[in-house]
């Protein structure tokens, strides 16, 4: 890449979700390989990626670019916002966990910089992600469509008030270690029953894919499709009682709760 063309967009970090959100790019014909960047100071990592996307400038350092996707640890994050802009980055769209918008324009420093923040989850490593966005001071609809076509390319995307964002962390962030945590507890009952631990993987795996696909198909809520599978007097009523006996949805409304304030708390002014 010469230095006087600026790339569409460089992807700052290229870790587990930076190569995720550059698959999905391309994928869905959001640019062309020689459109996107991504920068990796790790060479092992470079070398991989160099041989995964062909076509893709790999680099170092930021080059030229006209926007950037920060997806570096958060200690590292006010040092990449400025130097994409010094590169000619007037778009910016972070992912990194608990570093504010007001914290992202302070290191863009120009005010015509259009800052985007998102709360993306690892389930857009498999391209079913779920991320919620919010547009901080300078950014405007256009910054959001954009941020979210991004975004979509590896999953689904919301709009949200900064102020939820941390809500939004501890449900959809931290929400696929609570569906793991079901997987296991099913699998473990399965085991108990008498099922060899191989079957009840699948049938678990197969149950968690077929239910979410009910829900995003059919468009119905959980309260009618758990109806619609309990019979007065029957198994699952039976199942569905003993988990309110030890209060199972408690104690999912706490978890949440939990994540949520303990995202604030590390989002929070340090003294």
């Amino acid at each position: 890449m010469t230095s006087e063309r600026a790339v569409a967009l460089a992807i700052v970090g290229g870790g587990n979700m930076g190569e995720a959100l550059l698959g999905g790019l391309l994928d869905s014909g959001w640019g062309a390989a020689d459109d996107l960047a991504v920068v990796e100071v790790i060479d092992a990592r470079r070398a991989e990626l160099v041989s995964r996307f062909p076509g893709v400038h790999v680099v170092d350092r930021p080059p030229r670019c006209r926007s950037a996707l920060i997806a570096v640890k958060p200690q590292d994050v006010e040092s990449a916002v400025r130097a994409v802009v010094a590169e000619g980055a007037t778009r910016l769209l972070s992912i990194a966990a608990g570093v504010t918008l007001a914290t992202l324009e302070r290191a863009a420093g120009d005010q015509n910089i259009a800052v985007v923040r998102a709360m993306p989850n690892t389930p857009a490593l498999v391209r079913a992600g779920a991320a919620a966005i919010s547009a901080g001071t300078n950014a405007g609809e256009d910054d959001l469509a954009w941020a979210s076509s991004i975004l979509s390319a590896v999953g689904t995307v919301v709009v949200v008030p900064e102020s939820q964002l941390d809500a939004v962390t501890g449900l959809a962030g931290s929400g696929p270690a609570y569906v793991m945590l079901v997987a296991e507890a099913l699998t473990e009952g399965g085991v108990l029953v008498g099922l060899p631990r191989s079957t009840a993987r699948a049938l678990v795996t197969q149950l968690l894919v077929g239910s979410a696909r009910l829900l995003e198909q059919t468009g119905e809520t959980p309260e009618v499709l758990r109806t619609n599978v309990t019979s007065p007097g029957g198994t699952t009523a039976a199942g569905l009682f003993a988990l309110e006996r030890h209060s199972v949805r408690a104690a999912f409304l706490d978890a949440v709760n939990s994540a949520t304030q303990r995202s604030r708390e590390l989002g929070a002014p340090r003294s």
